[in-house]
C-alpha cells in the first residue's frame, strides 16, 4: 500500500492536461478534467493494487496475562500475525471544497497467528501451543486529502485516515480446548486494535510517500532533443462534487535554454467545457492553440524551420535547363547546371483553432539556387505566405497531426536573374510545396508528442472535439495489469 495508494491518489489529480474554469493570476495553456468516471476507475484501481500490495500483512507479537476461572493467571502470547486476504464489498470516492475522500466500507478479513500459553505453580508447569485463525468482519477503511498548489508543484495534505473493525471470530486449533474462550476473552480486542493500527500506518506511509514523489518531480518533460513541455501546476486543483480539475503551464520550451518570449502571457479566454461528453468518458485532455503556437516559435528559434530541396518527383525542375522558357536569363548564365531549392521560414507559425478547423499561417523565403563548378549560388528569393489546414488524432498516447496546404502568395523578393514571371512561376512553386514541403511536414506531425499521463495509463476510445482556441480529447483509460505500479518515473516521455 506504501506505494500503490500515492500512485493511484496521485492519478486522481495528475492526469495534466483540460482547462479548469477558474482564472488566475498565471497562465496555464494544458489541464485536465477527471470526471466521476474517472475517480470510479482510479478508487477501483485503488483498491485492487492496495491489496496486492499489503497482502500478507504481518502484525506485531501481543503479549497478555489474563486470569481464567478455575485456572488461575495464564501468560498468553500471539505471534506470526499476518493478514492472508482482505476483500472490500463497496467503496467509494468524493470530491468536494475540503478534499477528496475515499472510503472502503464491508470489508473482510482473513488472518492466521500462532498461540501460545503458559501455566504455573509452585506445583506444577503447564505450557501449550498451537495455530488460529481470525475472520475479520466489516472493517471500513477511509482516507482524506487536500490537493495544494506549492510552488508549482503539488502538495498532498493528509486530513484524515483510518480503518474500523466492526468484528471478529477466532477459530484455535491444537492445544488445550479449554482455554479457546479464555484467548478469544484475552486477545480480541487487542487483535482489532491490531488490525486497526497496522492498516492506519500504511495508508499515512502511503500519503507520506506521495507527498515526497509530487515535490521531486520535475516541473519540465522532454519531449525530444529539441523541446521540453513545462508542466509547471498553475492554481490549487479545482475540486467539484463530481471532477477534479488541474491546470499546468503547458508551454513548450527549449531543451538547450531556447524558450518562448512572453507574447502568451496575457489574458486568454477560459474554455467552455463539453459537460455531456465528458460524462461519458473518464477523462478531458485540452490543449490551447498557444500550446502548437509555443512548440514552433522554440523550431523556429533553434533554426530548425529551414530546409533543402534537391529531389522532388519533377527532377526536370532540378535542372536550369528545364526552366529554360520560363526564366531564360537563368539558363543562359548557367546552362545546364543542377538546381536547389532552400525553404527557410521567416517567422514563427501561427496556428489558429476554431470550431471548424485548424489553420496555420507561415512565413518564408523560398532560395532558388544554382549549383556551378560545385558551388552553390543564390540567384533569387521568392517569399510566400502559405495557408494550411490541420487535423489532429490519436496514436497510442500521443497526439498527432497531419497538414495540407489551402493556398499560398508568392512575390519576388530580389533576383539576379532579370524579372521574374510570377505567374509562370506560382505552377512550380505548387508542386515543390505539395510534393515536398508539406510532406516533410507530416512526416514530423504524424509521430506527435506525449500527452503527460500517469505511467502505465494508455488512452481508449479518445475522441477529438475542436472549440473555439481549444483541442479537447476525451477518452476512457485502460491500465493493463501485467505494469508494475511501483515502477517510476511516474511521467511517459518521448
Amino acid at each position: 500500500m506504501a506505494h500503490a495508494v500515492p500512485f493511484i491518489l496521485f492519478s486522481f489529480v495528475f492526469i495534466p492536461a483540460t482547462i479548469t474554469l477558474v482564472e488566475s493570476n498565471q497562465q496555464g495553456f494544458i489541464s485536465a478534467v477527471i470526471s466521476d468516471k474517472g475517480l470510479d476507475f482510479a478508487k477501483d484501481l485503488l483498491i485492487e493494487k492496495a491489496i496486492s500490495s499489503i497482502i500478507p500483512l504481518q502484525l506485531s507479537d501481543i503479549e497478555k496475562s489474563v486470569k481464567i476461572p478455575v485456572i488461575g493467571k495464564v501468560k498468553l502470547g500471539l505471534s506470526n500475525i499476518i493478514i492472508n486476504s482482505l476483500d472490500v464489498a463497496s467503496s467509494s470516492v468524493e470530491t468536494g471544497d475540503s478534499g477528496i475522500v475515499l472510503v472502503a466500507s464491508g470489508a473482510t478479513a482473513d488472518m492466521s497467528m500462532d498461540w501460545k500459553y503458559s501455566y504455573k505453580t509452585w506445583v506444577i508447569s503447564i505450557s501449550d501451543k498451537g495455530t488460529a485463525t481470525v475472520q475479520v468482519e466489516g472493517m471500513v477503511v477511509g482516507l482524506s486529502v487536500a490537493i495544494i498548489n506549492e510552488e508549482g508543484t503539488l502538495k498532498i495534505v493528509l486530513l484524515d485516515c483510518g480503518c474500523r473493525v466492526e468484528d471478529i471470530s477466532i477459530k484455535v486449533d491444537g492445544g488445550a480446548s479449554w482455554l479457546y474462550q479464555g484467548i478469544i476473552d484475552a486477545f480480541q480486542g487487542k487483535i482489532v486494535s491490531a488490525v486497526e493500527d497496522a492498516i492506519t500506518k500504511k495508508l499515512k506511509e502511503g500519503i507520506n510517500k506521495l507527498d515526497s514523489l509530487l515535490q521531486s518531480l520535475p516541473k519540465e518533460m522532454e519531449v525530444n532533443s529539441v523541446v521540453a513541455l513545462n508542466i509547471t501546476f498553475v492554481d490549487d486543483p479545482l475540486l467539484s462534487d463530481s471532477s477534479v480539475e488541474l491546470e499546468i503551464n503547458g508551454l513548450f520550451t527549449g531543451v538547450d535554454g531556447i524558450s518562448v518570449s512572453n507574447y502568451y502571457y496575457y489574458h486568454k479566454e477560459p474554455q467552455t467545457f463539453l459537460p455531456n461528453k465528458m460524462s461519458t468518458k473518464m477523462v478531458g485532455i485540452s490543449l490551447h492553440e498557444y500550446v502548437f503556437d509555443s512548440a514552433a516559435r522554440v523550431y523556429f528559434n533553434a533554426n530548425y524551420l529551414q530546409w533543402t530541396v534537391d529531389q522532388i518527383p519533377d527532377q526536370s525542375i532540378m535542372n536550369t535547363a528545364g526552366w529554360k522558357y520560363i526564366i531564360p536569363q537563368l539558363y543562359e548564365q548557367y546552362p545546364d547546371d543542377d538546381m536547389n531549392f532552400s525553404i527557410a521560414v521567416t517567422s514563427p507559425p501561427i496556428i489558429r483553432i476554431t470550431g471548424d478547423d485548424i489553420y496555420t499561417t507561415i512565413d518564408g523565403d523560398l532560395l532558388i539556387e544554382v549549383l556551378n563548378s560545385g558551388e552553390v549560388v543564390p540567384v533569387a528569393c521568392i517569399s510566400l505566405v502559405i495557408n494550411a489546414s490541420c487535423s489532429v488524432e490519436i496514436h497510442g498516447n500521443n497526439l498527432a497531426g497531419s497538414i495540407s496546404l489551402v493556398n499560398f502568395t508568392a512575390s519576388l523578393k530580389w533576383s539576379d536573374i532579370g524579372n521574374l514571371h510570377m505567374n509562370l512561376i506560382q505552377a512550380i512553386m505548387s508542386t515543390i510545396l505539395k510534393t515536398f514541403f508539406m510532406p516533410y511536414l507530416n512526416t514530423h506531425l504524424r509521430r506527435g508528442f506525449p500527452l503527460p499521463l500517469p505511467r502505465g495509463f494508455t488512452l481508449q476510445n479518445a475522441e477529438i472535439i475542436r472549440h473555439d482556441s481549444w483541442v479537447t480529447v476525451c477518452s476512457d483509460l485502460s491500465y493493463p495489469k501485467r505494469y508494475d505500479l511501483n515502477q517510476l518515473p511516474i511521467m511517459v516521455t518521448a
